[in-house]
């Protein structure tokens, strides 16, 4: 048997290892179904019970209200990019977004095809090191909607306070933290999040939309792109990423026997404490982002040179903690710790981050 590494990749990202074990164990014969779930008809009764769990299960997660549909659809956060704009920018055509990394840029940019977006606050100018303030008068009153993304995991910050927009609903792009942290569901209108970084395996993408949103489309709108066609077919308006979504259930009830969203987030916490507490002691390592801004999920340093942080890189894949470079469009280095990152997993790269500062400082 293969080892298994310890797994530092921004997504697809680690999955907890008692989940891929039972997927395994269930992968030709699910429920004694005779069949794997990839194999069996989305319109069977299994099949049915399978999406019929996860969404009750993420519905007691997550604490969502009846008013909010929940989907499980497919083409990622980026495909929602444009389905967002062509459901909810549907009365005066316009809509805010603050610009808080390389995704909420792109979010705003694919909405402007099809509207009046306004980037009323942006952190571009300091390599996105910070998340945005905006005070209520800075939105537009008659926007449709303001977008944020609520982590970003290119640049390593994320909100921990939403941005005040009086009865403008909070669209917000939670790719990369959702479930790592207990929310309160209805200060949103809608949430989506690609599920290859705290969830399951890429390919399933999540929509949780207040209903009296939805419904509203564009005249233009593709009917795959209409949310209330989902909502009206279960999630089964076309075959759905059944895999998917079976290993994201599993993925909701080992969470919900741990506790729950509330210890999850202790759990986070912890984690990325210790990190962010032992490269701010460091000597050869930093952090550039604003402190009260720092991501849980991403956890972003550098060593001040290029050739030395490929080094770290290199050495540390040699010790069993892989995908640690940064993205390429930034460098350095980039430790993803999410839900099934294990302390064991943060402790092991402090030491190794230690061992490299002794021998390279």
């Amino acid at each position: 048997m293969s080892k298994r590494v310890y797994n530092f990749s921004a997504g697809p990202s680690m999955l907890p290892l008692e989940v891929l074990e039972d997927a395994g164990a269930n992968i030709t014969d699910y429920a004694d179904s005779g069949m794997s779930v990839m194999e069996m008809s989305h319109r069977s009764k299994y099949f049915q019970k399978v999406i019929d769990d996860a969404e009750a299960n993420l519905r007691e997660l997550m604490h969502i209200p009846d008013d909010y549909a929940v989907l499980f659809l497919q083409g990622g956060a980026t495909l929602q990019f444009a389905m967002v704009a062509l459901n909810f920018m549907n009365g005066s055509g316009k809509a805010d977004y603050i610009v808080s990394g390389t995704w909420s840029d792109k979010a705003a940019k694919e909405a402007s095809k099809y509207g009046d977006v306004k980037v009323v606050a942006s952190s571009k100018e300091s390599t996105y090191s910070y998340i945005p303030k905006v005070k209520k008068e800075e939105f537009r009153a008659d926007a449709d909607y303001v977008h944020i993304t609520s982590n970003n995991t290119i640049y390593g910050t994320s909100y921990y306070e939403l941005p005040d927009t009086g009865d403008i609903p909070i669209i917000a792009d939670m790719s990369s933290n959702i479930l790592s942290v207990d929310i309160d569901v209805t200060k949103y209108g809608v949430i989506y999040a690609g599920a290859q970084k705290n969830v399951g395996p890429a390919g399933l993408t999540i929509v949780i939309a207040r209903k009296d949103l939805i419904g509203k489309a564009r005249p233009e709108t593709p009917t795959y792109l209409n949310y209330q066609i989902h909502a009206d077919n279960g999630s089964m308006y076309n075959t759905p990423p059944a895999w998917c979504i079976y290993v994201a259930g599993e993925v909701f009830k080992q969470l919900l026997a741990k506790g729950g969203l509330p210890a999850m987030e202790t759990f986070n916490r912890e984690k990325a404490a210790k990190l962010y507490s032992y490269i701010d002691e460091s000597k050869l390592y930093s952090n550039p982002n604003a402190v009260e801004d720092r991501s849980l999920m991403n956890v972003v340093f550098v060593t001040g040179d290029a050739d030395l942080d490929k080094k770290f890189v290199a050495e540390a894949a040699a010790e069993g903690l892989v995908t640690l470079n940064g993205h390429r469009s930034i460098g350095g280095m980039r430790a993803s710790i999410y839900n099934a990152m294990p302390m064991a997993g943060v402790d092991k790269l402090i030491a190794f981050m230690q061992k490299f500062e002794e021998a390279n400082a």
